[in-house]
């Protein structure tokens, strides 16, 4: 009992160990704190690196593809087994993408990728990243009538309410430029086959007449009509052959991710907008390889239908997505007397707990890279660069900030040793009482152990609180300092990610208490050793 007293008493009476505990609970907090935002940052990418990605992708290197893939399928099937819970068959194509923005041509290199909207779904989480409440339900390349802001703020107008009211202002805009244009020539007609008015002096020097007259009027009317193109000339369009009218109709659906055709910048009062240069109803241009063992490019007219959000920069600023068939068909990957389509890549998703690494090697046996020019990877095996930076990030925190903690167990030691000075005299006299030298090294590693154990039961509070409300933390910086600490243009998150592991928050804790115990065992030996007889005449 003698102990705990001493222990208690010495932790109470000393405020060089509050020195200590606040180390060990600044330590503690963070790396709760650090863990937990590396823990939110590895899960969120995980979550969408997967999502994005099926659990084995077997790319074909060839430029005229696989054919036949329902056979492919077949034989995946027979080698796999069971373990195959979706799978669905795309092409991926190099392509540059073209967009009209105010008469200025922005091209961007993008993936085009050729997707089966029945089966994509099955493999990935595509659908929950586009824009319009529906495709999230079940994909459609048919541009829908609108619905696109439902999900998101300050989103612009779209689909085809917004594509027929864009059309008609530019047939405005070419009615009334027409006119003038015709206006102008029927004016120069004039002033050079009419007479000059002998009383108009104006008239007579300029060569030009009055285009506010009777006369000018009456004969510039009839010859407007005819300058005019048909479907602005009132309508009629008798004995002019039907063209693609995009008010009513649209090309082949085509959905961009929406960093190639959008920038994320803040506004004037400090608020993240997207400004965008096309939207779902405008039309863009995709030029593409064709499939032919003499490639040529090819030009082709899709119609945006929808927008592709991950957060991922990396997808949504390369990728645009096509039905399969018309790629297919557009590319020539489709053999005219078989019919036998060819693809570039399959994509598999595996039941929970499969092995894919195990999967991947049986894939690769049976599709040797010495006999098929295929590429067979997991997901981790597409993105391990990434994933092993950022587990390396987090290990080298954590080492780092250990350390901080390291220093409040080297000041616990010099604390420790210090006391032992001071209470030399009352260690001879414990001995002296009949105190044994485990008993007078217990109560030093007691100390320590409590050190330990209040430093860090404090700091696991205040970390976690801290972790709760990290981003009005961060507000309340940003407001002081005036500069950004989580900027949602460069993440893409709205708020920081956190996830408190329990293991996490116990391995810490335990590691600060060792430490703190493990500063103390010097000490404590040194005050065992001691001789009762040379304590008590300690001067």
């Amino acid at each position: 009992m003698y102990r705990l007293l001493l222990c208690f008493r010495y932790l109470r009476t000393r405020y060089i160990a509050l020195a200590s505990i606040i180390s060990v609970t600044l330590g503690v907090a963070t790396l709760i704190v650090v863990n937990s935002v590396m823990a939110g940052f590895s899960a969120e990418m995980h979550e969408r690196l997967h999502g994005l990605a099926s659990d084995i992708l077997i790319e074909c290197h060839a430029s005229g593809g696989m054919p036949d893939p329902d056979a492919h399928l077949a034989e995946i099937h027979r080698v796999v087994g069971d373990d195959i819970e979706g799978a669905s068959v795309s092409v991926h194509v190099p392509s540059m993408l073209g967009i009209d923005f105010n008469g200025q041509l922005i091209t961007r290199h993008v993936n085009l990728v050729g997707i089966d909207a029945e089966t994509y779904d099955t493999v990935s989480h595509f659908g929950r990243y586009l824009i319009h409440p529906e495709n999230q339900k079940q994909v459609d390349f048919d541009l829908r009538e609108a619905g696109f802001a439902e999900t998101r703020e300050n989103f612009p107008a779209s689909g085809w309410h917004y594509r027929r009211a864009r059309v008609a202002y530019e047939r405005a805009l070419d009615e009334e430029r027409a006119r003038v244009e015709a206006m102008d020539r029927e004016v120069a007609k004039l002033s050079t086959t009419l007479p000059q008015h002998p009383n108009d002096s104006s008239a007579s020097e300029d060569g030009l007449i009055d285009e506010d007259s009777p006369e000018s009027l009456a004969s510039a009317g009839p010859s407007l009509g005819p300058l005019l193109p048909p479907e602005l000339n009132g309508g009629d369009t008798s004995g002019v052959a039907a063209t693609f009218d995009p008010a009513t109709e649209q090309y082949p659906g085509i959905i961009l991710g929406i960093s190639t055709c959008s920038n994320k910048l803040r506004d004037d009062a400090g608020n993240v907008r997207d400004h965008y240069y096309c939207r779902p109803g405008d039309d863009i241009r995709m030029m593409f390889p064709s499939a032919s063992e003499n490639p040529k490019v090819l030009n082709q007219k899709f119609t945006v239908v929808d927008l592709y959000e991950s957060g991922m920069s990396e997808y949504d600023s390369t990728f645009a997505f096509v039905r399969l068939d018309q790629l297919q068909e557009f590319r020539g990957m489709i053999d005219p007397i078989s019919g036998v389509k060819s693809v570039t890549t399959i994509q598999l998703k595996l039941i929970e707990g499969a092995d894919l690494n195990a999967v991947r090697d049986a894939l690769r046996k049976r599709f040797p890279p010495d006999q098929f020019a295929y590429s067979i990877q997991t997901w981790r095996d597409m993105q391990g660069p990434l994933l092993a930076a950022v587990r390396l990030e987090t290990t080298i925190l954590n080492i780092l900030l250990f350390l901080i903690i390291a220093v409040a167990g080297f000041g616990i030691l010099a604390t420790f040793f210090m006391i032992v000075v001071e209470k030399t005299r009352d260690i001879g006299t414990l001995k002296a009482l009949g105190a044994s030298g485990s008993g007078v090294m217990s109560i030093f590693l007691s100390y320590g152990l409590l050190l330990g154990i209040v430093g860090s039961g404090v700091g696991l509070l205040g970390g976690i609180l801290f972790v709760d409300n990290i981003n009005e933390v961060a507000g309340v910086i940003e407001r002081v300092t005036g500069q950004e600490v989580f900027d949602p243009t460069v993440y893409y998150f709205t708020e920081i990610p956190t996830i408190l592991n329990p293991f996490t928050l116990a391995w810490v804790m335990a590691g600060a208490v060792a430490i703190a115990t493990a500063a103390s065992v010097l000490p404590a030996m040194r005050a065992a050793r001691m001789h009762p007889v040379t304590a008590l005449r300690f001067e």
